[in-house]
């Protein structure tokens, strides 16, 4: 009997350890609320592509762009732009192939993407802007605070990494992981203007993922953007070591960890988010 109530006591606190892990918030995946109306959006032709944005806010002042992760769209970012365009203008938009936008033959790469970015602020007449930046996103304002400072005031990176290794090996084995990859094939075939490629479409950006970023701690050493480097305490896909690498060998960084959060933090916490952003823009 004694051995009996042994091996019950730790199957009860196997399946109570189990339920608590499903009830953190680092483990969920919440859905983005409806964006709200924008002042405009609509399609930019940018290196031979359509890209998606839209535009939210009146306010005076730098402007607030903000670039979504690999597979991502747009309306994820919902919960900061309700928020952050009372009292500025955000821009938003899904990157080349993602979302609402095209894609062409071209090979998919961070210089590129940057390119597409910093061609749809021209097309908006927008000089400089304060960046947010997740997974894809941050890498992409990297390069662009390394090959056009001239571009960013301040560059908030979460998620992102400089060299391929930054990404966990496992990261494909995560619950929460796989099932933002399956939402985003959803989303994909209901938004994209090629609804029935979303296989070949991944297959396209993973030949940038095997080999980029790839820079050096000289590339790193060269921004001068004010920055942040941010992850969350339980990131599913980015290694902690390599985030405090990153924020160790970029001028001036600081680095953010955010607590009970994981790769999707915009979305487990969007009040904390949103203040940590405005904490280092400034404002509000």
């Amino acid at each position: 009997m004694r051995q009996f109530l042994i091996s019950f006591a730790f199957a009860v606190s196997g399946l109570l350890a189990q339920s608590a892990r499903a009830d953190e918030r680092w483990a969920s995946l919440p859905e983005p609320p409806a964006m709200p109306q924008p002042v405009k959006s609509g399609t930019a032709p940018v290196n031979g592509i359509k890209m998606y944005y839209a535009v939210y806010g009146t306010a005076p002042g730098t402007p607030i762009l903000m670039i979504h992760g690999g597979l991502g769209y747009a309306d994820i970012w919902a919960n900061q732009v309700a928020d952050l365009s009372k009292d500025h203008t955000v821009i938003v938009a899904d990157s080349r192939g993602h979302g609402r936008s095209t894609r062409n033959s071209q090979p998919f790469g961070y210089d590129l993407m940057a390119s597409d970015y910093l061609a749809l602020l021209d097309t908006l007449g927008i000089k400089k802007v304060d960046l947010v930046g997740w997974s894809d996103g941050g890498i992409i304002g990297l390069d662009i605070a390394m090959h056009h400072p001239e571009r960013l005031n301040k560059l908030f990176a979460q998620a992102a990494n400089t060299k391929t290794e930054g990404v966990k090996a496992d990261v494909m084995e995560n619950k929460t992981f796989k099932a933002y990859i399956d939402r985003s094939g959803e989303v994909y075939r209901k938004s994209s203007p090629t609804p029935g490629e979303y296989d070949a479409f991944v297959e396209q950006i993973s030949g940038m993922w095997a080999s980029q970023p790839n820079w050096s701690d000289a590339d790193l050493a060269t921004i001068k953007t004010p920055t942040e480097i941010v992850l969350g305490d339980h990131d599913e896909a980015v290694d902690r070591g390599h985030t405090e690498y990153m924020a160790s060998h970029i001028h001036g960084a600081k680095l953010v960890i955010l607590p009970d959060a994981s790769h999707f933090a915009m979305l487990q916490d969007p009040a904390g988010y949103t203040a940590a952003i405005r904490a280092f823009f400034g404002g509000k």
